[in-house]
């Protein structure tokens, strides 16, 4: 039996040593919503050129299954349903389904990462993060490692850094007060060197095939203090992932040190 997760005004962090994902069919559009819809997407790539309409998994709904079990249902859509979230009394667009990276730094930081002008937020800090894709095949079911492929992807194409689906851990989900989920991995820790270098690599790569990467810029942050600094704003999930990533760090070098 799954007891289906009502968000809160705030922002959730779960953990779990099970995840099972569920896919569920996305409640339809009346002509009036999809009218809607198309003048709200063409409005859109107007202001945003760069926008398309890829398919995308969308969260359905996050429940509890068990004593220690997490139960994420998801939907097939678009990117065009995601705009309805900016109009004005819409009621009809879906939450955000989402995968993020904890990339850690051998002396016990995390790396965070600006947004380019070219995208949805620009200059937005976070971690690399990615929208959910569902499966190329219809029918195909998506599960966690398909998100661990997302994210070590993500991780690869946002910042250079190369690391294995299987070394990412699955860390905590994110339920948000609008019902977005956003599943958390952890990847293995990294000299802040090596990680400039890899980015470094990546602008100059992207720029000589005349893109622009995703993110711009990256900086380091061991907590939510310092995100002041930072030159723009910050996703809502940062600061609290920021400060739990430095209980961790303490609780490890704890450990090691007993």
């Amino acid at each position: 039996m799954t007891d289906w997760l009502a968000p809160l005004d705030e922002l959730m962090v779960l953990t779990t040593e099970r995840l099972r994902l569920v896919e569920v069919e996305a409640p339809p559009l009346s002509a009036e919503e999809q009218e809607l819809t198309d003048r709200a997407w063409d409005d859109a790539v107007l202001a945003q050129p760069s926008m398309f309409d890829g398919s995308v998994a969308a969260s359905g709904g996050l429940g509890r299954e068990g004593p220690d079990g997490l139960v994420l249902a998801w939907m097939r859509t678009t990117y065009r349903r995601y705009v309805l979230r900016k109009v004005p009394g819409a009621t009809c667009w879906l939450p955000h389904l989402f995968v993020s990276v904890l990339q850690p730094t051998d002396d016990g930081r995390l790396l965070l990462g600006r947004m380019a002008s070219w995208t949805a937020a620009p200059g937005r800090w976070q971690l690399p993060s990615g929208t959910g894709e569902p499966p190329k095949a219809e029918g195909e079911p998506l599960d966690v490692e398909g998100l661990r492929a997302l994210a070590a992807r993500e991780l690869r194409e946002e910042t250079g850094t190369e690391a294995a689906a299987e070394d990412l851990g699955l860390e905590c989900l994110l339920l948000g007060p609008r019902g977005d989920v956003g599943v958390v991995f952890r990847a293995p820790p990294r000299s802040v060197s090596s990680l400039r270098q890899q980015h470094e690599s990546l602008i100059e790569a992207e720029k000589a095939r005349g893109h622009d990467p995703e993110l711009d810029q990256i900086a380091f942050a061991s907590t939510s203090g310092e995100l002041a600094a930072l030159d723009g704003p910050t996703a809502d999930y940062l600061a609290l992932l920021v400060d739990r990533h430095s209980q961790y760090s303490q609780h490890e070098l704890g450990r090691i040190g007993r």
